[in-house]
């Protein structure tokens, strides 16, 4: 399975996936869902977006955001300087169907967001996680981030908070 870069016509799949695989979750703490509207900035200005095919259906998609000076931008959160803000890159959402699960995309979409994260000469990357998706922490820590803390994030959901330094 080829990874492929998502645009904003893509944006409607990555909706219904999100939405899809979401509704099969245990909990809804697992995974906080973006707004329609943020997933057209990550793909418009505020990160990438890449997705996987089988066929026609997309079956699986990550994002990996640079939010700049923004207010989500997660350096603020590890005790980045100000000065250094648009130097963080953060592995936001990430989806895969239970029907391609097991194949190792996850690990696929880190290294490849890891990739562009330094192509664009990023200093830090960073990640949150519910304590629960055992998966998503064990693929985390196998890319090279480690957890630093855990605290309520996105209205009072847990999170385990990991990061990487790129250079």
């Amino acid at each position: 399975m080829e990874i492929k870069r998502l645009w904003e016509q893509d944006v409607p799949q990555v909706q219904a996936l999100l939405m899809d695989v979401v509704s099969r979750l245990p909990s809804d703490a697992l995974y906080s869902t973006d707004r329609l509207e943020a997933l057209y900035e990550y793909v418009e200005q505020k990160g990438e977006m890449y997705g996987v095919y089988q066929g026609d259906a997309l079956v699986a998609y990550t994002v990996i955001a640079f939010p700049g000076f923004s207010a989500s931008n997660l350096g603020r959160e590890f005790g980045v300087p100000e000065a250094e803000l648009p130097r963080v890159a953060s592995l936001e959402g990430t989806i895969v169907h239970e029907s391609v699960r097991g194949q190792g995309l996850q690990r696929r979409f880190h290294a490849w967001r890891e990739q562009r994260a330094r192509e664009k000469d990023m200093l830090y990357l960073y990640a949150t996680v519910h304590p629960d998706n055992a998966v998503s922490r064990q693929n985390l820590e196998a890319a090279g981030l480690t957890l630093q803390f855990s605290r309520p994030m996105y209205g009072g959901l847990p999170r385990h908070c990991f990061a990487k330094k790129l250079f």
